[in-house]
C-alpha cells in the first residue's frame, strides 16, 4: 500500500495551502501587538471563526479570493495599529 494518502494535493493545491497558513501565521503575529487583552482575544476567536467557517472550500478560485480578502484585512489591521500607536 502507498505511503501517499487518498487525498494528496496537487502541486498548485499545496502552494494554496502554505499562503493561507502563512495568512494565518501572519494575521496571529499582528494580532501580538494588540494591547488590550478583551480586543485581542475578541480579534483571535474572529479569526479562527473566519478561517474555520471557510476551510470547506476547495475551488481555487474561491480561495484566492477568500485569501484577497484576508490579506487586505491584515493589511488594514496593520494600519489601524501603526496609527494608533502614534
Amino acid at each position: 500500500m502507498s505511503k501517499l494518502s487518498k487525498t494528496t494535493l496537487s502541486l498548485k493545491q499545496f502552494m494554496l495551502r502554505q499562503e493561507v497558513l502563512k495568512l494565518y501565521r501572519d494575521i496571529f503575529r499582528t494580532l501580538r501587538l494588540v494591547t488590550d487583552d478583551t480586543t485581542r482575544n475578541e480579534l483571535k476567536e474572529w479569526a479562527r471563526a473566519d478561517f474555520r467557517n471557510n476551510m470547506h472550500h476547495t475551488d481555487e478560485t474561491t480561495i484566492k479570493a477568500r485569501l484577497y480578502y484576508g490579506k487586505k484585512s491584515l493589511k488594514d489591521l496593520q494600519h489601524s495599529l501603526a496609527l494608533s500607536r502614534s
